[in-house]
Protein backbone atom coordinates (compact mmCIF):
# COMPACT_ATOMS: atom_id res chain seq x y z
CA UNK A 1 0.00 0.00 0.00
CA UNK A 2 0.95 3.37 -1.05
CA UNK A 3 1.58 5.79 2.00
CA UNK A 4 -1.14 7.55 2.63
CA UNK A 5 -1.24 11.63 4.06
CA UNK A 6 -0.90 11.79 7.86
CA UNK A 7 -4.17 13.29 9.55
CA UNK A 8 -2.48 15.17 12.81
CA UNK A 9 0.87 14.61 14.77
CA UNK A 10 0.46 10.66 15.99
CA UNK A 11 0.03 10.31 12.52
CA UNK A 12 2.52 12.33 11.07
CA UNK A 13 5.13 10.87 13.19
CA UNK A 14 4.15 7.18 12.46
CA UNK A 15 4.36 7.75 9.38
CA UNK A 16 7.73 9.11 9.23
CA UNK A 17 9.24 6.54 11.67
CA UNK A 18 8.25 4.01 9.78
CA UNK A 19 9.59 5.91 6.68
CA UNK A 20 13.41 5.70 8.44
CA UNK A 21 15.31 2.69 9.85
CA UNK A 22 15.20 1.39 13.07
CA UNK A 23 18.92 2.70 13.82
CA UNK A 24 17.88 6.19 12.65
CA UNK A 25 14.13 6.83 14.41
CA UNK A 26 15.24 6.56 17.67
CA UNK A 27 14.57 10.19 18.59
CA UNK A 28 11.12 9.91 16.44
CA UNK A 29 10.03 6.91 18.54
CA UNK A 30 10.40 8.15 21.98
CA UNK A 31 8.72 11.30 20.91
CA UNK A 32 5.72 9.31 19.21
CA UNK A 33 5.14 7.38 22.59
CA UNK A 34 4.92 10.95 24.21
CA UNK A 35 2.35 12.37 21.39
CA UNK A 36 0.51 9.10 21.09
CA UNK A 37 -0.45 8.94 25.19
CA UNK A 38 -1.38 13.54 24.56
CA UNK A 39 -3.83 12.16 21.77
CA UNK A 40 -5.17 9.45 23.59
CA UNK A 41 -5.91 11.06 26.57
CA UNK A 42 -7.43 14.50 24.19
CA UNK A 43 -9.50 13.02 22.15
CA UNK A 44 -12.90 13.49 21.77
CA UNK A 45 -14.21 10.22 20.63
CA UNK A 46 -11.35 8.11 18.76
CA UNK A 47 -14.05 6.30 16.91
CA UNK A 48 -14.29 9.49 14.94
CA UNK A 49 -10.74 10.57 15.48
CA UNK A 50 -8.83 10.82 12.11
CA UNK A 51 -5.59 10.84 13.26
CA UNK A 52 -5.78 8.04 15.52
CA UNK A 53 -7.91 5.66 13.42
CA UNK A 54 -5.36 6.53 10.32
CA UNK A 55 -2.48 5.81 12.69
CA UNK A 56 -3.80 2.23 14.30
CA UNK A 57 -5.03 1.76 10.26
CA UNK A 58 -0.70 1.55 9.64
CA UNK A 59 0.34 0.16 12.60
CA UNK A 60 -1.62 -2.99 11.50
CA UNK A 61 -0.98 -2.83 7.88
CA UNK A 62 2.32 -3.25 8.20
CA UNK A 63 0.66 -7.29 9.23
CA UNK A 64 -0.50 -7.41 6.75
CA UNK A 65 0.89 -6.02 3.02
CA UNK A 66 2.59 -3.48 4.22
CA UNK A 67 3.26 -0.09 3.34
CA UNK A 68 5.59 1.05 0.64
CA UNK A 69 8.86 2.61 1.94
CA UNK A 70 8.27 0.59 5.37
CA UNK A 71 10.97 -1.86 6.05
CA UNK A 72 9.52 -5.06 7.07
CA UNK A 73 12.02 -5.34 10.48
CA UNK A 74 9.36 -2.91 12.03
CA UNK A 75 6.16 -5.32 11.84
CA UNK A 76 7.49 -6.55 15.40
CA UNK A 77 9.59 -3.49 16.75
CA UNK A 78 8.87 -3.37 20.57
CA UNK A 79 8.28 0.82 20.91
CA UNK A 80 5.74 0.84 17.88
CA UNK A 81 4.00 -1.96 19.27
CA UNK A 82 3.93 0.10 22.61
CA UNK A 83 2.30 2.86 20.44
CA UNK A 84 0.06 0.62 18.82
CA UNK A 85 -1.44 -1.13 22.14
CA UNK A 86 -1.63 2.50 23.74
CA UNK A 87 -4.28 3.51 20.94
CA UNK A 88 -5.70 -0.09 21.42
CA UNK A 89 -6.64 0.19 24.70
CA UNK A 90 -8.73 2.87 24.02
CA UNK A 91 -10.38 1.83 21.30
CA UNK A 92 -11.12 -1.00 22.68
CA UNK A 93 -12.64 0.67 26.09
CA UNK A 94 -14.87 2.93 23.54
CA UNK A 95 -16.23 0.14 21.42
CA UNK A 96 -17.06 -1.91 24.81
CA UNK A 97 -19.16 1.31 25.76
CA UNK A 98 -21.30 0.71 23.02
CA UNK A 99 -21.74 -2.60 23.94
CA UNK A 100 -24.49 -3.93 26.00
CA UNK A 101 -24.75 -8.05 25.95
CA UNK A 102 -27.28 -8.24 28.42
CA UNK A 103 -28.20 -11.93 29.77
CA UNK A 104 -25.63 -14.40 28.65
CA UNK A 105 -27.57 -17.68 26.91
CA UNK A 106 -26.11 -21.01 27.41
CA UNK A 107 -23.02 -22.58 26.09
CA UNK A 108 -24.50 -25.06 23.65
CA UNK A 109 -24.00 -24.66 20.13
CA UNK A 110 -27.47 -24.26 19.29
CA UNK A 111 -27.85 -21.74 22.32
CA UNK A 112 -25.02 -19.59 20.93
CA UNK A 113 -25.87 -19.92 17.37
CA UNK A 114 -29.77 -18.95 18.14
CA UNK A 115 -27.97 -15.60 20.26
CA UNK A 116 -26.33 -14.63 17.62
CA UNK A 117 -29.17 -15.01 15.16
CA UNK A 118 -30.98 -12.48 17.69
CA UNK A 119 -28.09 -9.94 18.11
CA UNK A 120 -28.23 -9.54 13.87
CA UNK A 121 -32.10 -9.65 13.37
CA UNK A 122 -32.17 -6.64 15.94
CA UNK A 123 -30.13 -4.64 14.00
CA UNK A 124 -32.07 -1.45 13.90
CA UNK A 125 -29.50 0.66 12.36
CA UNK A 126 -30.38 2.53 9.29
CA UNK A 127 -30.65 0.78 5.86
CA UNK A 128 -27.56 1.29 3.15
CA UNK A 129 -28.40 -1.75 1.04
CA UNK A 130 -32.59 -0.83 0.99
CA UNK A 131 -31.49 3.04 -0.07
CA UNK A 132 -28.05 1.65 -2.56
CA UNK A 133 -31.23 -0.66 -4.06
CA UNK A 134 -33.55 2.17 -4.75
CA UNK A 135 -32.45 5.00 -4.82
CA UNK A 136 -27.97 6.07 -4.59
CA UNK A 137 -26.74 7.79 -7.40
CA UNK A 138 -23.93 6.70 -9.72
CA UNK A 139 -21.39 8.96 -7.42
CA UNK A 140 -23.12 7.48 -4.46
CA UNK A 141 -22.52 3.84 -5.75
CA UNK A 142 -18.62 4.81 -6.41
CA UNK A 143 -18.61 6.49 -2.83
CA UNK A 144 -20.06 3.21 -1.48
CA UNK A 145 -17.48 1.22 -3.33
CA UNK A 146 -15.26 3.67 -1.12
CA UNK A 147 -16.02 2.45 2.13
CA UNK A 148 -16.34 -1.03 1.29
CA UNK A 149 -13.22 -1.29 -0.24
CA UNK A 150 -10.33 -0.53 2.89
CA UNK A 151 -12.25 -4.59 3.44
CA UNK A 152 -13.09 -6.16 0.47
CA UNK A 153 -9.57 -5.59 -1.38
CA UNK A 154 -8.06 -8.00 1.59
CA UNK A 155 -11.22 -9.73 2.23
CA UNK A 156 -11.01 -11.81 4.20
CA UNK A 157 -7.41 -11.48 5.71
CA UNK A 158 -8.22 -10.47 9.02
CA UNK A 159 -10.21 -13.20 10.27
CA UNK A 160 -8.21 -15.45 8.99
CA UNK A 161 -5.63 -14.40 12.13
CA UNK A 162 -7.72 -17.05 13.86
CA UNK A 163 -7.35 -19.86 12.31
CA UNK A 164 -4.12 -21.29 14.19
CA UNK A 165 -5.65 -19.94 17.14
CA UNK A 166 -8.38 -22.70 16.83
CA UNK A 167 -8.76 -26.42 17.30
CA UNK A 168 -11.42 -28.83 16.20
CA UNK A 169 -14.71 -28.15 15.12
CA UNK A 170 -14.54 -23.96 15.36
CA UNK A 171 -11.20 -24.57 13.39
CA UNK A 172 -12.38 -26.60 10.38
CA UNK A 173 -15.32 -23.99 10.40
CA UNK A 174 -13.24 -21.13 9.97
CA UNK A 175 -11.40 -22.54 7.02
CA UNK A 176 -14.24 -23.78 5.52
CA UNK A 177 -15.19 -20.30 5.50
CA UNK A 178 -12.12 -18.30 4.65
CA UNK A 179 -11.47 -21.29 1.74
CA UNK A 180 -14.91 -19.94 -0.29
CA UNK A 181 -13.76 -15.88 0.57
CA UNK A 182 -10.14 -16.95 -0.92
CA UNK A 183 -11.80 -18.53 -4.17
CA UNK A 184 -11.69 -22.37 -3.27
CA UNK A 185 -7.47 -22.16 -5.09
CA UNK A 186 -8.60 -20.02 -8.14
CA UNK A 187 -7.01 -16.48 -8.43
CA UNK A 188 -10.25 -14.96 -10.17
CA UNK A 189 -12.81 -16.36 -8.19
CA UNK A 190 -11.44 -14.84 -5.10
CA UNK A 191 -13.64 -12.35 -3.61
CA UNK A 192 -11.04 -9.34 -2.84
CA UNK A 193 -10.51 -10.13 -7.08
CA UNK A 194 -14.23 -10.24 -7.20
CA UNK A 195 -14.44 -6.60 -5.66
CA UNK A 196 -11.70 -5.19 -7.64
CA UNK A 197 -13.42 -5.85 -11.00
CA UNK A 198 -16.29 -4.39 -9.53
CA UNK A 199 -14.36 -0.73 -8.89
CA UNK A 200 -12.61 -1.16 -12.39
CA UNK A 201 -16.46 -1.49 -13.67
CA UNK A 202 -17.53 2.00 -12.28
CA UNK A 203 -14.03 3.49 -13.83
CA UNK A 204 -12.65 3.23 -10.37
CA UNK A 205 -8.51 2.44 -9.49
CA UNK A 206 -8.74 -1.28 -7.38
CA UNK A 207 -5.15 -0.44 -6.23
CA UNK A 208 -5.07 -1.46 -2.45
CA UNK A 209 -5.25 1.84 -0.45
CA UNK A 210 -6.11 3.84 -3.30
CA UNK A 211 -8.93 5.60 -1.73
CA UNK A 212 -7.61 5.47 1.93
CA UNK A 213 -7.06 9.65 2.58
CA UNK A 214 -10.81 10.55 1.57
CA UNK A 215 -11.25 7.57 3.93
CA UNK A 216 -13.56 8.53 7.06
CA UNK A 217 -12.41 7.84 10.72
CA UNK A 218 -15.13 5.73 11.45
CA UNK A 219 -14.69 3.42 8.41
CA UNK A 220 -11.01 3.23 9.62
CA UNK A 221 -12.68 2.02 12.56
CA UNK A 222 -14.91 -0.53 11.34
CA UNK A 223 -11.87 -2.03 10.13
CA UNK A 224 -9.37 -1.45 12.53
CA UNK A 225 -11.81 -3.58 15.00
CA UNK A 226 -11.55 -6.83 12.54
CA UNK A 227 -7.37 -6.35 13.26
CA UNK A 228 -7.81 -5.08 16.88
CA UNK A 229 -9.72 -8.84 16.91
CA UNK A 230 -7.84 -10.59 14.68
CA UNK A 231 -3.69 -9.65 16.04
CA UNK A 232 -4.81 -10.35 19.24
CA UNK A 233 -4.76 -13.78 20.47
CA UNK A 234 -7.01 -12.42 23.95
CA UNK A 235 -9.48 -11.82 21.86
CA UNK A 236 -9.74 -14.70 19.52
CA UNK A 237 -13.26 -15.40 20.59
CA UNK A 238 -14.17 -11.75 19.64
CA UNK A 239 -13.03 -12.74 15.97
CA UNK A 240 -14.94 -15.42 15.69
CA UNK A 241 -18.27 -13.27 17.24
CA UNK A 242 -17.15 -10.99 14.28
CA UNK A 243 -17.08 -13.13 11.62
CA UNK A 244 -20.70 -15.23 12.49
CA UNK A 245 -21.86 -11.29 12.81
CA UNK A 246 -21.04 -10.67 9.48
CA UNK A 247 -22.08 -13.76 7.51
CA UNK A 248 -25.03 -13.68 9.28
CA UNK A 249 -25.81 -9.92 8.16
CA UNK A 250 -24.94 -10.43 4.40
CA UNK A 251 -27.22 -12.45 2.25
CA UNK A 252 -30.02 -10.10 1.76
CA UNK A 253 -28.29 -6.99 2.06
CA UNK A 254 -25.92 -7.80 -1.00
CA UNK A 255 -29.28 -9.00 -3.07
CA UNK A 256 -30.13 -5.29 -2.69
CA UNK A 257 -26.60 -3.98 -3.57
CA UNK A 258 -26.87 -6.34 -6.81
CA UNK A 259 -30.01 -4.70 -7.31
CA UNK A 260 -28.48 -0.81 -6.83
CA UNK A 261 -25.73 -1.41 -9.52
CA UNK A 262 -28.46 -2.95 -12.32
CA UNK A 263 -30.60 -0.40 -11.88
CA UNK A 264 -27.73 1.97 -13.39
CA UNK A 265 -27.44 -0.60 -16.00
CA UNK A 266 -24.07 -2.39 -14.75
CA UNK A 267 -23.70 -5.81 -15.62
CA UNK A 268 -22.39 -8.93 -14.46
CA UNK A 269 -18.53 -7.53 -14.15
CA UNK A 270 -19.80 -5.62 -11.15
CA UNK A 271 -22.28 -7.26 -9.50
CA UNK A 272 -20.97 -10.58 -9.54
CA UNK A 273 -19.25 -9.87 -6.35
CA UNK A 274 -22.68 -9.22 -4.43
CA UNK A 275 -24.52 -12.21 -6.53
CA UNK A 276 -21.34 -14.61 -5.24
CA UNK A 277 -22.37 -13.20 -1.63
CA UNK A 278 -26.05 -13.84 -1.50
CA UNK A 279 -25.35 -17.42 -2.35
CA UNK A 280 -22.18 -17.98 -0.66
CA UNK A 281 -23.32 -16.30 2.83
CA UNK A 282 -26.66 -18.03 3.05
CA UNK A 283 -24.64 -21.21 3.96
CA UNK A 284 -21.50 -19.52 6.10
CA UNK A 285 -24.28 -18.22 8.21
CA UNK A 286 -25.04 -21.47 9.40
CA UNK A 287 -21.78 -22.87 9.64
CA UNK A 288 -20.27 -19.50 11.09
CA UNK A 289 -22.75 -19.68 13.91
CA UNK A 290 -23.17 -23.41 14.66
CA UNK A 291 -19.94 -25.64 13.87
CA UNK A 292 -17.43 -22.03 14.34
CA UNK A 293 -18.55 -20.06 17.00
CA UNK A 294 -21.48 -22.65 18.55
CA UNK A 295 -18.38 -25.27 18.41
CA UNK A 296 -15.95 -22.39 19.66
CA UNK A 297 -18.04 -21.95 22.60
CA UNK A 298 -18.94 -25.74 23.53
CA UNK A 299 -14.72 -26.12 23.44
CA UNK A 300 -13.58 -23.37 25.83
CA UNK A 301 -17.38 -21.80 27.39
CA UNK A 302 -15.17 -19.28 29.19
CA UNK A 303 -14.92 -17.33 25.97
CA UNK A 304 -18.76 -17.26 25.28
CA UNK A 305 -18.78 -13.40 26.46
CA UNK A 306 -16.13 -12.70 23.85
CA UNK A 307 -17.76 -14.49 20.83
CA UNK A 308 -20.83 -12.03 21.50
CA UNK A 309 -18.28 -9.07 22.15
CA UNK A 310 -17.19 -9.66 19.00
CA UNK A 311 -20.89 -9.65 17.06
CA UNK A 312 -22.42 -6.78 18.96
CA UNK A 313 -19.26 -4.95 18.49
CA UNK A 314 -18.89 -5.33 14.85
CA UNK A 315 -22.57 -4.58 14.15
CA UNK A 316 -22.31 -1.46 16.35
CA UNK A 317 -19.64 0.63 14.91
CA UNK A 318 -21.27 -0.93 11.44
CA UNK A 319 -24.21 0.95 12.80
CA UNK A 320 -22.36 4.28 13.52
CA UNK A 321 -20.45 4.09 9.74
CA UNK A 322 -23.66 3.52 8.03
CA UNK A 323 -25.00 6.56 9.77
CA UNK A 324 -22.17 8.53 9.00
CA UNK A 325 -22.79 7.97 5.55
CA UNK A 326 -26.64 7.99 5.32
CA UNK A 327 -26.52 11.29 7.35
CA UNK A 328 -24.09 12.71 4.47
CA UNK A 329 -25.92 11.25 1.34
CA UNK A 330 -29.45 12.16 3.00
CA UNK A 331 -28.12 15.61 3.24
CA UNK A 332 -27.18 16.49 -0.23
CA UNK A 333 -23.36 15.66 0.50
CA UNK A 334 -20.15 13.17 0.46
CA UNK A 335 -19.68 10.44 3.34
CA UNK A 336 -16.25 11.08 2.31
CA UNK A 337 -12.76 13.37 3.92
CA UNK A 338 -12.72 15.05 0.11
CA UNK A 339 -15.13 14.26 -2.32
CA UNK A 340 -13.07 15.87 -5.20
CA UNK A 341 -10.75 13.01 -4.63
CA UNK A 342 -13.51 10.99 -6.33
CA UNK A 343 -13.35 12.71 -9.74
CA UNK A 344 -10.02 11.35 -10.36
Amino acid sequence: MKQPSARGDVSALVLATIAATVESAQDGLARLGAVTRAAVAGTPDILHDDDLQLALFCLYELHYSGIDGAGDDWEWNPDLLRVRQCIEAAFEARVRDEVDLGDLPGTTSEAVCAELFRLTGDDSGPSMSRFVSKSASNDQLREFLVHKAVYQLKEADPHTFAIPRLTGRSKAALVEIQADEYGNGLPARMHSALFARTMRELGMDDTYGAYLDVTPAITLASNNLMSLFGLNRRLRGAIVGHLAAYEMTSSQPNRLYSRGFKRHGYGENATEYFDEHVEADAVHEQIAGRDMAGGLVEEDPRLLPDVLFGAAAGLAVDTLMTRHIMDAWESGGSSLRRSEAMAS
